[in-house]
C-alpha cells in the first residue's frame, strides 16, 4: 500500500528515516528548518540534511521560521492533501492546526523508548545515564512534547563503547524500518494507540554547551559516558596549562592512586587523569588549534603532560 505523505524532519537522524519512506510511499513534501550560518565567524551558509536529501529526489522542501506563525506555508501543507505526516526529529513543536490537517494523522519517530527520554536529546540522555538500552517509538504525536501514545516501539542494545555519532543513525535506521512494517497497519486502522505513563516519564533537554566541561571530582566511569554522549557536540573538555584541552575518546579503570582529581599519571593501562573514583585513560585528545592526536603522540610531544594537573581555566 501505497501512502501520500508529508515529511517534517531537520538532522542526518530525519534524512536516514526520509529516504526510507521515499523509497516505498509517495512524499509530496519535506518540511524543515532554515538554512544556518556555522563555522568560525559564522560565514558558511549550511541546509540541513533533510532539505539536500529531499533535493536529491525531487522532493518540494519548505524551510518556515516558525512553523505556527507561517500561513503561507501552514497552507502549502493543507493543499498537498497528504493522508499522514511523519514527524522525525524536526526541532519544533507542532501546534494544533498541523495535527489536525491529515487524514491518519502525524507520526512521530521518536529516539527513545518512551516515556523515558521525552525531548530534544534522547540519544545523548540515554549514553549520559548509563541506560543498557534505549530504541525507538513510533507515537501518534499530540501538542506536548513527546507525550502522543504510542503505536508501536522497538528496543536495541547500548554497548560500553557506544558513542552518539553510533548510535543515532543505528535508531534511525531502526526508526525507518519499524515505520515501514506499521504503516500500511496504522493506515487501515488495525492499530489502537496506548497512552503513555506519564508517571514513568523522564526528560532529554537539549545539550548545552557548558555540559561538556568535565568535572574530575566525578567518577571515571560517569566522565567516560560525557565522552561519548557529547561527541561530536558540544565536545568533553578541560584547561591544560591554559589552553582548551579535548578528550575525544576515553574509557575508564579502576585504578586508584593517592592523587588528586584532575592529576595526570601513567597507569598499568595508560595513561590517565585520576578522578573522584578511578582513572580515566585517554585514548585520544586535541589540545585547541592543533589536530587530534592519539594519546601516545600527543604525550611525546609534551614531556611535562604526566604528573600535570587539569582542570579549571588555568590562564
Amino acid at each position: 500500500m501505497m501512502v501520500r505523505l508529508l515529511f517534517l524532519g531537520t538532522p542526518e537522524y530525519g534524512a536516514i528515516v526520509l529516504r526510507a519512506l521515499a523509497d516505498e510511499h509517495h512524499v509530496v513534501a519535506a518540511v524543515t528548518q532554515p538554512d544556518c550560518y556555522v563555522g568560525r565567524g559564522r560565514r558558511k551558509c549550511v541546509s540541513p540534511p533533510v532539505k539536500i536529501l529531499a533535493g536529491e529526489l525531487g522532493i518540494a522542501t519548505l524551510q518556515p521560521e516558525r512553523l505556527r506563525s507561517d500561513d503561507a506555508v501552514l497552507a502549502a501543507m493543507e493543499e498537498a492533501e497528504a493522508d499522514l505526516f511523519v514527524l522525525a526529529a524536526y526541532g519544533q513543536i507542532l501546534p494544533k492546526r498541523v495535527l489536525q490537517m491529515p487524514e491518519h494523522g502525524v507520526i512521530g519517530v521518536h529516539a527513545s523508548l518512551l516515556p523515558r527520554w521525552r525531548g530534544a536529546a534522547p540519544v545523548e540522555a540515554a549514553i549520559l545515564h548509563g541506560d543498557k538500552q534505549t530504541g525507538v517509538t513510533l507515537m501518534l504525536t499530540d501538542e506536548g512534547l513527546d507525550t502522543g501514545p504510542i503505536i508501536a516501539q522497538r528496543p536495541i542494545p547500548i554497548s560500553p563503547q557506544e558513542t552518539a555519532v553510533s548510535l543515532t543513525p543505528r535508531l534511525a535506521h531502526l526508526g525507518a524500518e519499524l515505520l515501514l512494517e506499521t504503516l500500511p497497519r496504522w493506515v487501515a486502522g488495525e492499530i489502537t494507540p496506548r497512552p503513555q505513563d506519564d508517571d514513568r516519564a523522564t526528560l532529554a533537554p537539549p545539550i548545552d554547551r557548558c555540559q561538556g566541561e568535565i568535572d574530575w571530582s566525578l567518577p571515571a566511569a560517569v566522565i567516560a559516558r560525557q565522552v561519548r554522549a557529547f561527541a561530536p557536540w558540544p565536545g568533553t573538555c578541560t584547561w591544560l596549562s591554559g589552553t582548551r584541552f579535548k578528550v575525544l575518546a576515553a574509557h575508564p579503570s579502576p585504578y586508584q592512586g593517592h592523587e588528586n582529581p584532575g592529576r595526570v599519571v601513567e597507569t598499568d593501562e595508560g595513561l590517565g587523569i585520576v578522578t573522584g573514583r578511578g582513572v580515566l585513560i585517554l585514548d585520544e585528545v586535541q589540545l585547541a588549534g592543533k589536530r587530534a592526536m592519539c594519546i601516545g603522540d600527543f604525550a611525546r610531544g609534551q614531556r611535562d603532560f604526566v604528573g600535570a594537573m587539569v582542570g579549571e581555566d588555568q590562564r
